[in-house]
């Protein structure tokens, strides 16, 4: 359970990776996330063309920095040498490369990128090959099992995305149709893991440090990819290594919530300015005070608030005066 997880040239221990989410995973969640223990964690998922236009919305998801290494950016587009030309003008800003193909949204379906390569696997065969051949940092993959569970085309799809040199699959077994209905269906992880050479990374309903482990041992996969799972939540990583250093993980105390919130409020200042902090912060919170007693009360108030100053008060009030025992 505590294995490496190898990737081409790069080397991940513990096999954990923060997920791309868009709007979510900027550099202020990765530095989060890395501070407990994170040791991959991707960008936002970004388009290729607006790379290659170098889109004034597009770039600024690039932002990283020294700390914020080994790093994955995942971009996603249906041209294979867009695609290519997208890796090449990253690659010395990353050390891997991932091309989304399981992204369900309508915005990127109808441009025929993410979920709509599961319908194409020659397309999608191809643009691995194109990019493959374009770059040296590890290439991957991230699918779902189809489009339509009678559409089930993951397993071909991740052969050939092998074939052409591909260096690791993250399969999030659940189909374009389902979005993120119903529980995923972790055999299909086996199912790949038992066909496959390269690494295959499990993802989906991972939302506690256990689901990690439980992950790891239905599926016998090579790692695990934590998306919506960290989103107020980003202790999930060092919970997972206390728990393979043989001790039993503690849940955070409203105090070290409150820590951990306040500093992402500051790193969101840091990145955005005060003013676009406040708003980015008012959707975390709602995560990072879920479950506990007068959180639809702080939701309300919060969603009122347009000053910095005001916003970390309203924090420090709500954590001070509210213990989990009592959630």
């Amino acid at each position: 359970m505590s294995k490496s997880l190898v990737i081409g040239s790069l080397a991940v221990n513990p096999p954990l990776i923060l997920a791309p989410m868009a709007g979510l995973t900027d550099l202020a969640l990765r530095t989060l996330a890395r501070e407990q223990g994170a040791p991959l964690c991707f960008t936002e998922m970004i388009s290729a063309q607006g790379l290659i236009r170098g889109g004034k919305n597009t770039l600024p998801l690039l932002r990283s920095n020294s700390f914020d290494r080994p790093l994955g950016v995942q971009i996603f587009g249906d041209d294979p040498s867009a695609l290519a030309e997208a890796a090449r003008i990253v690659e010395d800003s990353c050390d891997l490369i991932d091309i989304n193909m399981g992204c369900p949204v309508r915005k990127v379906v109808a441009g025929g990128a993410g979920s709509a390569l599961l319908r194409d696997p020659r397309k999608a065969g191809k643009i691995v090959e194109t990019v493959r051949k374009s770059i040296s940092v590890p290439l991957t993959i991230k699918i779902r099992t189809g489009w339509t569970a009678c559409e089930s085309t993951y397993k071909e799809i991740a052969c050939i995305a092998e074939s052409e040199g591909c260096d690791a699959v993250t399969l999030h077994p659940r189909s374009r149709a389902q979005m993120f209905a119903d529980h995923s269906d972790w055999s299909r992880i086996t199912e790949l893991k038992n066909i496959l050479k390269i690494p295959v990374i499990g993802s989906g309903d991972i939302f506690a440090w256990s689901d990690v482990r439980d992950m790891f041992h239905e599926t016998g996969c090579d790692g695990v990819m934590i998306a919506r799972g960290v989103l107020g939540n980003p202790w999930i990583f060092a919970q997972y290594g206390t728990a393979i250093a043989g001790d039993s993980p503690l849940p955070p105390s409203s105090e070290e919530k409150c820590r951990i919130a306040l500093r992402h409020l500051i790193l969101l200042g840091d990145l955005y300015g005060e003013e676009c902090a406040v708003k980015e912060m008012r959707k975390h919170l709602a995560w990072y005070v879920k479950g506990m007693a007068g959180a639809a009360k702080f939701r309300a108030k919060i969603n009122e608030i347009v000053s910095y100053a005001i916003l970390i008060e309203q924090i420090n009030e709500f954590f001070s005066g509210v213990s989990l025992e009592n959630a």
